[in-house]
């Protein structure tokens, strides 16, 4: 059983601007980024998801900048939601739309590119992916320092911290580094080395300085007002998860989402939103997909319910699922939703047989999960309006629990007449042929 942990959320930073004057800032740190992002969105930018040399040179010309701006432009306006990539189309984001007259959308940009620093800034040649991802794990302990600290801290202070959170994730994962050959135990990599903690140090100040959260002096570096707010955001939104209603906090995505199962909508986002918080936007998304992608097809629902509150940063890798034939219509759906669909309306980008394919699915997980009732009531949900019509096409679209739901519904349906015919679907999709 897990313990419920509770603690006081914390203060926002005295001297904290209000988000007004955060939001000017936040503009000023995007507005070349916003230039390029009207650039390409609107019909004069380039016609796919790249830019070429000759594009680059144009939108030189024409915005003022140089190539290596531009081309930087681009890819923080990705980052921040800005424009957003359908297939090879650039269209704007709601963000650049929203971006004169919304502060929070402005405020959802810059922290989408501080979140997103470690892509901004590319990580230094020769160096293994490992370290890299230990560096980048060991950096909210150094934010954390910077903002407790409220002023200037010297660099080695925070080289010590980050070579002390790096030592504690290698204890974690029980990588005691042995020498080639000793004696006790395998030859495991030894933690980074001071020089290399320095150099991973520097691009990471580095990295966070290009996004407009520190400042930089010889020897010491210093969260700015956007920082220092975002670093908090962050802190609170820990103190949020540590209360998780249902206590599913430390819970693997799995054992969360069925604890949600029987909670009522509000609850369960709220349940969503503190297991997402306690842990990098990234690994939270890849883990919901990885269990969307499993034979279970309730938790596949559950799983994009729980990624409509993580929201754009979500959007890249739902996008890439939409080829995953298991996963499609979820995607569609989110994908849909998150562009401004209204969600009674979302069902219309399916097609006739992706809407069946989810019909199906959305069966299976009743069948397995939910009450004998529910799965009747849920022969009226289908897009065909008639059961044979209905059975016609689920015949016809291969999902691998078609025969289990078939069956699932024989047995449940209090009409003969109808379970007969269910049962007799069930048949002929088993045998692979055909009943009268």
């Amino acid at each position: 059983m897990t313990t419920r942990r509770t603690r006081p959320a914390p203060r926002p930073p005295e001297g904290t601007p209000p988000r007004t004057e955060l939001a000017r800032q936040a503009r000023e740190v995007l507005a070349a980024d916003v230039r390029v992002a009207h650039w390409a969105a609107d019909g004069t930018g380039p016609g796919t998801a790249s830019l070429a040399a000759a594009e680059l040179d144009r939108a030189a010309a024409e915005l003022g900048l140089t190539p290596d701006r531009v081309l930087a432009g681009w890819d923080r306006a990705r980052l921040a939601g800005l424009v957003e990539l359908h297939g090879d189309t650039v269209r704007p984001g709601w963000r650049l739309r929203a971006w004169d007259r919304d502060d929070s959308a402005v405020l959802r940009g810059w922290v989408a590119l501080f979140d997103a620093w470690s892509l901004v800034h590319a990580s230094p040649e020769g160096i293994e992916a490992t370290a890299v991802a230990e560096a980048i794990e060991a950096v909210p302990q150094v934010l954390s320092l910077l903002q407790l600290s409220a002023g200037p801290v010297p660099v080695p202070v925070l080289l010590d911290l980050l070579g002390q959170r790096v030592a504690e994730l290698h204890e974690e994962r029980c990588e005691v580094p042995y020498a080639p050959g000793a004696v006790g135990g395998p030859a495991t990599p030894a933690a980074p080395s001071d020089e290399l903690n320095a150099l991973l140090l520097d691009w990471a100040l580095e990295g966070l300085a290009a996004v407009g959260a520190l400042t930089l002096e010889p020897g010491h570096a210093t969260l700015t007002p956007l920082g220092n707010w975002a670093v908090w955001v962050k802190l609170e939104q820990i103190c949020v998860a540590a209360q998780s209603p249902a206590g599913n906090i430390e819970q693997p995505a799995a054992d969360m989402l069925l604890g949600c199962a029987s909670l009522t909508p509000g609850p369960a986002r709220a349940e969503y939103r503190a297991w997402v918080a306690a842990r990098t936007v990234g690994s939270a998304v890849a883990e919901l997909l990885g269990v969307a992608r499993g034979e279970d097809a309730l938790l596949r629902g559950l799983a994009f319910e729980a990624l409509r509150v993580v929201g754009a940063p979500a959007e890249p890798e739902v996008r890439a699922v939409v080829a995953h034939p298991s996963l499609r219509p979820y995607a569609l759906l989110w994908l849909a939703e998150y562009e401004g669909a209204d969600p009674d309306d979302a069902q219309e980008v399916l097609s006739r047989e992706e809407a069946t394919w989810l019909w199906v699915d959305t069966a299976a997980a009743v069948a397995d999960h939910g009450e004998t009732g529910l799965l009747v009531r849920h022969l009226d949900t289908a897009v065909q309006g008639t059961v044979p019509a209905l059975l016609e096409e689920v015949r016809a679209v291969g999902h691998p629990r078609t025969v289990q739901v078939l069956v699932a519904l024989a047995a449940a349906h209090p009409d003969p007449a109808l379970a007969k015919a269910l049962r007799r679907a069930a048949f002929q999709v088993h045998t692979g042929g055909s009943r009268t």
